[in-house]
């Protein structure tokens, strides 16, 4: 799954946007946390027809937008997001994700109904500079709580260490920097 983030976008980052939508990922993650919900709004349509042009599935972050009106595939949380949403009960009828940085989070998130998590920061990464990675044990350790459901590895990911990932447990990988900074990331 591609991670957006425009501020590692060195180019225009719908052009980027439709580069990696173009090379048909598992889906994209709209992450862009920081903007106010009536621009994230608005982004989201524009990224959502140019997912729905190469049949990408599109993955709504942080603001329960109507999901449907969207044409999104799900809603992806940060856990602390998650609470507060399914404690006022603001979940759209949607695939539900949340972030999760330790095996209580994800079963947390799985008692929370979601139906995937991301799991992170595996390696060290530029994004969450100064930390180190969490790990292969780390992740083995989540993948084995979560049981069925699905997880996937964020943090430093890169082609090589795919095997690993996967063979960790992992159902796939998410890719931020990588995604964003370079569309041929998976070459």
């Amino acid at each position: 799954m591609a991670v957006t983030n425009r501020h590692l976008c060195q180019g225009d980052f719908l052009a980027q946007v439709e580069k990696i939508a173009s090379r048909r990922p598992g889906g994209i993650l709209l992450r862009e946390k920081d903007l106010p919900e009536e621009a994230y709004a608005s982004l989201a349509q524009e990224v959502a027809t140019l997912c729905k042009a190469w049949s990408v599935p599109l993955y709504l972050h942080t603001f329960p937008l109507p999901v449907q009106a969207v044409r999104a595939a799900g809603l992806h949380l940060p856990l602390m997001r998650l609470r507060q949403a399914s404690t006022a009960r603001e979940l759209p009828q949607a695939r539900i994700g949340a972030s999760c940085h330790s095996v209580a989070e994800v079963q947390e998130a799985a008692g929370r109904g979601c139906s995937y998590v991301i799991a992170g920061h595996i390696y060290a990464t530029s994004c969450k500079e100064g930390l180190p990675g969490r790990g292969l044990s780390f992740l083995q350790s989540v993948c084995r709580a979560a049981g069925t459901m699905p997880v996937y590895a964020i943090g430093g990911i890169t082609p090589d260490r795919m095997t690993e990932v996967l063979s960790a447990g992992a159902a796939g990988v998410c890719v931020m920097s990588g995604m964003m900074r370079d569309s041929e990331w998976w070459r």
